[in-house]
């Protein structure tokens, strides 16, 4: 069964939705929240740690955290935190993590961010360029409490309820439910980023 968690932008009306499903693949997709059209973009297989994870404040980078054992045995460990463009996974940056204790961030500006319990330096083939790292707070998302039984529940940036079931993105209004969009159907279709995913602007 398909499941959504959502994070918003904080200054433009973007999101990025986290869909999870079949149980070992993440959807990334972007979600304009004002015309509720959606951009989709990487697969992967592995595990994201949704909460961990964090999008710009301009609604263009995404920060995510990582699980997957194929990548073991190579530099990247078996669980790293990267910078990409939405809606994809192409990592601009990466920090090797070698286990799943920490990790990820919050961004604190439209190219600096936070990190959490990063101890490595970034991987010389991804380096950090154009991006800034400072200390501060990394608290992780966290959903409402708005709709109880719902998968994922937070607030738009009108501060109007969103909610997640099986799969299904809905907006709450007056006290009625509206189905924003249904991502249930969905299947692993992993394809190679665009060019412009490479480049941090």
């Amino acid at each position: 069964m398909a499941r959504l968690f959502v994070i918003f932008a904080k200054r433009e009306p973007t999101a990025v939705i986290l869909r999870r499903g079949p149980s070992a693949w993440y959807h990334i997709i972007q979600w304009d929240t004002v015309r509720d059209t959606f951009v989709h973009g990487a697969w992967i297989k592995g595990r994201i740690y949704e909460e961990k994870c964090d999008v710009s404040p301009d609604g263009r980078l995404l920060l995510y955290f990582v699980h997957q054992g194929s990548r073991v045995r190579t530099e990247f460990t078996d669980a790293w935190t990267a910078i990409s463009r939405v809606p994809w996974l192409q990592a601009l940056v990466v920090w090797p993590q070698g286990t799943t204790y920490g990790g990820g961030g919050r961004f604190v500006g439209d190219s600096t961010i936070a990190l959490r319990g990063v101890l490595d330096s970034p991987l010389a083939d991804f380096p950090l360029r154009g991006i800034r790292v400072v200390s501060a707070e990394t608290p992780v998302h966290q959903p409402t409490d708005d709709v109880p039984g719902a998968d994922w529940c937070g607030r738009d940036h009108r501060d109007q309820v969103v909610f997640s079931r099986a799969g299904q993105l809905f907006r709450r209004r007056n006290g009625r439910d509206t189905l924003v969009a249904d991502f249930t159907d969905l299947k692993p279709g992993p394809r190679p980023a665009p060019a412009w995913a490479s480049h941090l602007r």
